[in-house]
């Protein structure tokens, strides 16, 4: 039977009250909002996720550059018959076929813009087409959404594609932008020669404002194709950790937000050295989430993906201990296979968060025993 499942905060513990629950450290309140110190309750209002009723995972494709750069051609000139008015013909002739180079790269970057357009909105298609079946609830691991999934993941490697092949072009450009300032500077050296007529200066005067403006020209395309590639790069990587967490969403039946390592990563410094032992102190420190594996298939998922986002709202530079807490309780041999099981629990809530876009480097992983707990479970704690 499929469940469906709101992205309110509060909605999503409710749902597994019996079997997970919520606290967290001094500075992220719980999501019961009483404050952790005891003291008056703490109100959290709704994020802007909260309040959608129609939350994405994938962000809208960004803006291409919408210039075109068509050389305006060379002026054609009269042989004048003396040698700077052969050396002008040669360079007439040098700056038409790099003006031929800049309108052949030209047609390919309006191509490469129209595919990469095509191919996004596909993209943004086929995944808003998941979202909208996994938000009014599926079954886990649906084929159809597989499928789906399968081809948006190819059609963002075609993106990618684009990306790369914008990248070589704004390659060659480069060269053509070296051309052009020889080119520019070999017709201000010929003013210098001797042996001129007022015909062959008058032609150099065409040339050198036809070569400074294809120039300009050639300047302004490198700069919006460096821009288009920026954005393009950025776009595709975050839409790659976007599809990691649909990828589990689809696997799981329901919906997820936007991959964690998009808010991990945001003001996240580098890893602290000498951090303290996870195990040690525990009673002294107050978890994020605590997962009771009490029952078979602990629906955790989607209140540990709404912890996790609010500890990294809060707090970008976080890091998750995860703690696999063994009863003691029973024989010797029964208390080796809850071991077992409680660590298999904890490497499985691991890879759930690595799956949801958390960095893996950022998590941690270890066992101890409690004499408190009455069945398996797994305590996250934020530092």
């Amino acid at each position: 039977m499929t469940i469906k499942r709101t992205w309110s905060a509060l909605a999503g513990a409710a749902l597994l009250l019996a079997a997970c629950d919520f606290t967290d450290d001094a500075l992220i309140p719980s999501l019961t909002g009483e404050s952790p110190s005891g003291g008056d309750r703490v109100v959290i209002p709704a994020s802007a996720a909260e309040r959608n009723p129609q939350p994405t995972l994938s962000g809208a494709p960004p803006q291409l550059g919408q210039n075109n750069f068509q050389p305006d051609g060379v002026t054609a000139g009269q042989s004048t018959g003396t040698e700077v008015g052969r050396r002008v013909e040669r360079l007439r002739g040098d700056l038409g076929r790099l003006q031929t180079n800049i309108g052949s790269g030209n047609q390919v970057l309006q191509e490469l813009r129209g595919q990469t357009i095509t191919n996004a909105n596909t993209y943004q298609r086929l995944v808003g087409d998941i979202q909208a079946r996994l938000q009014v609830g599926t079954t886990p691991g649906n084929p159809n959404l597989v499928a789906g999934w399968t081809q948006a993941q190819s059609t963002l490697d075609q993106i990618s594609d684009g990306v790369g092949q914008m990248n070589s072009l704004s390659n060659n450009v480069a060269d053509s932008s070296s051309l052009a300032a020889f080119i520019l500077e070999s017709v201000r050296a010929t003013y210098g020669l001797t042996g001129a007529i007022d015909e062959d200066h008058r032609q150099l005067a065409i040339l050198e404002d036809e070569v400074n403006r294809t120039v300009v020209l050639i300047d302004r395309l490198l700069n919006e194709l460096s821009e288009d590639v920026s954005r393009q790069t950025n776009y595709v990587g975050r839409e790659r950790s976007n599809l990691t967490v649909l990828s589990l969403a689809v696997k799981n039946g329901e919906l997820f937000g936007t991959s964690l390592a998009n808010r991990a990563f945001a003001t996240a410094g580098p890893a602290r050295s000498g951090a303290p032992n996870p195990v040690a102190n525990l009673a002294n420190r107050r978890p994020l989430v605590v997962i009771r594996f009490d029952r078979p298939n602990v629906p955790y998922q989607e209140p540990l993906f709404t912890a996790a986002s609010e500890a990294l709202n809060r707090r970008p530079g976080a890091f998750f201990d995860i703690v696999s807490i063994v009863p003691q309780q029973g024989t010797p041999a029964q208390v080796a296979l809850s071991a077992n099981q409680s660590r298999r629990n904890a490497e499985q809530v691991l890879q759930t968060l690595i799956q949801m876009g958390l960095p893996s480097d950022r998590l941690s992983l270890s066992s101890t025993s409690s004499s408190d707990v009455g069945s398996n479970e797994v305590h996250i704690y934020v530092r």
